[in-house]
């Protein structure tokens, strides 16, 4: 059965309700049928010092959407080199899942580092490229092949919830309950 998959990556350090609000919209205004988060082991633009365990953040994006059909997590990046680029990911998963459509979801700020990605025109010329606007002031390099979607605008990133944890505030609303629970009890991100 052929499906519309829209690939959603990230580190998910942690995953937190922006997330799931940027893939629930995204979602809806490409009409998908469904979002695959992919987490990254080790994105190769970010530094690994405060990046918790991989399989923490797998376990934790699992139960932020264990209850939405249409929404699924994936390990692919698990059993690739590291660190993870795209288009290996890419390539991996189309050799495994040959009838669906895949969609690379991204935020407006990766827009500015695309030529920077390795193999960018060839994911140009195969996928896709749905573009969801984070920030007002971000200056992007704009290509007609990408489309992008506008979100409402809310202040929150896996920055901030890092920071909350390690000054003891609350990130209740900021991440699902089981996901708060579960950085709770494994004392993440002290």
């Amino acid at each position: 059965m052929t499906k519309t998959i829209g690939l959603y990556f990230g580190s998910f350090n942690p995953i937190h309700i922006g997330h799931l609000l940027v893939a629930t919209h995204i979602r809806e205004a490409a009409r998908l049928d469904e979002v695959w988060f992919i987490v990254s082991p080790q994105n190769p633009f970010k530094q690994n010092s405060e990046l918790a365990d991989e399989h923490h953040r797998l376990q934790m994006v699992k139960l932020a959407v264990e209850n939405v059909d249409y929404f699924k997590v994936s390990d692919i990046e698990f059993q690739l080199e590291k660190p993870s680029y795209t288009h290996i990911t890419l390539k991996a998963l189309i050799k495994q899942f040959p009838d669906y459509t895949f969609h690379l979801i991204i935020g407006e700020d990766n827009v500015a580092k695309f030529n920077e990605w390795k193999e960018v025109e060839w994911i140009l010329e195969n996928f896709e490229v749905l573009v969801y606007k984070r920030q007002v002031d971000v200056e992007a390099t704009h290509d007609s092949r990408l489309t992008t979607y506008d979100l409402p605008m809310f202040d929150i990133s896996s920055t901030s919830i890092r920071n909350r944890i390690h000054n003891n505030q609350a990130i209740s609303y900021f991440v699902t309950k089981n996901v708060e629970q579960y950085i709770a009890f494994h004392k993440l991100y002290q």
